[in-house]
């Protein structure tokens, strides 16, 4: 079960609104085939391993990082190709919370005769697919902070002066890209886009197609037409979220934008993440400055940290990047510290 939940995490990031599942195929002690999550949602991950398994699927065990679907969409019911494949067994980690299967999938292979088996490695498999579980369970997208600061937790501010903007090493900005690319989206303020002019894609080789939505904070509507955000429009789809009181921008909706208007002057973090879950993200990293951080922290939206501390030590005109107070409440645990290049990377999650 933990291969089929690591072949799962290979479509984070590229099949919302649907889950990323992985799928494995046992017989007679070999793997006889194996899927996961296609871009897009489809095909799903049984019907990958199916297809790989051909008829060496009859009188195999599927394990499932996720309970096969029992509804009819686009595809047949995963839980009746599994039956009509000749599978023997279903060892599934956790079953699906959406409405539509909700403990169907595993009657519909409990009915047809097949032994099934529940709950195996649901701990990892809850966290493997968070974003999705919360998306159906509490209307909300999964949010991953990412920090990237000196030792102290510094980053440069408006005054300083002299100072590099990349306070990390090039191997924490590549991991930095990674990010991006196993989530449906990232958010950040106009603020940053003002001061800093990022692009916000994922421009690692190999993953240039893998860059997220683009969701942008702009309450005012000030983004320029000029920025290196809206010149790369085409690499990724651009979501910009402004405020009730925002003037018209005929310039901006001639670019093929999505704009989303805010009930209030100021969109609230919470709506903004009911308002992301409604369109079907499940997945998406906080890369900004600290307004919006904080805001975020303090509305108690935030599931994981990804903190990059870099090597070196900023002098005057450095601010802190977060409120200590807000992110301490958070009350999260540290996952996983790793070396990239000179600088320390530092996981941390929430209870799931």
């Amino acid at each position: 079960m933990r291969s089929a939940i690591c072949l799962a995490r290979r479509g984070l990031g590229n099949v919302f609104p649907n889950p990323a599942v992985g799928c494995l195929l046992v017989k007679d002690g070999l793997v006889v085939g194996r899927g996961w999550t296609q871009p897009g949602g489809r095909p799903h991950a049984e019907t990958q391993a199916l297809k790989q398994a051909g008829s060496a699927a009859t009188g195999a065990t599927a394990y499932v990082s996720l309970e096969p679907c029992a509804h009819v969409g686009k595809t047949p019911p995963c839980a009746v190709a599994l039956v009509d494949a000749g599978i023997v067994r279903v060892v599934a980690a956790i079953t699906d919370p959406d409405p539509r299967v909700g403990g169907l999938g595993l009657k519909i292979l409990q009915l047809a005769g097949l032994s099934v088996t529940q709950d195996v490695c649901r701990d990892l498999a809850w966290r493997a697919n968070l974003g999705f579980f919360l998306s159906q369970t509490k209307n909300r997208p999964m949010f991953t902070l990412k920090l990237a600061t000196d030792t102290a937790g510094n980053i440069p501010g408006p005054n300083a002066a002299g100072q590099d903007k990349w306070i990390t090493s090039p191997e924490a900005q590549k991991r930095g890209h990674l990010l991006r690319a196993n989530h449906d989206a990232v958010l950040f303020g106009i603020g940053t886009v003002l001061s800093d002019d990022p692009q916000y894609t994922c421009r690692l080789p190999g993953l240039e197609d893998a860059s997220p939505v683009r969701v942008l904070l702009d309450s005012r509507l000030r983004i320029s037409t000029d920025s290196k955000l809206l010149k790369t429009r085409d690499q990724a789809p651009i979501w910009i979220i402004c405020g009730s009181e925002a003037q018209d921008r005929p310039d901006l909706e001639a670019l093929n934008l999505t704009f989303i208007r805010a009930p209030d002057s100021q969109p609230d973090p919470k709506w903004v993440a009911a308002e992301l879950a409604k369109r079907g993200l499940t997945r998406v990293l906080i890369e900004s400055g600290p307004q919006v951080v904080n805001s975020f922290l303090a509305a108690k939206r935030v599931d994981e940290v990804a903190w990059f501390r870099s090597a070196k030590t900023l002098g005057a005109g450095a601010v802190p990047a977060f409120h200590t107070n807000l992110l301490e409440k958070l009350a999260l645990t540290r996952q996983a510290v790793l070396q990239a290049g000179p600088d320390q990377f530092e996981l941390y999650i929430s209870e799931a």
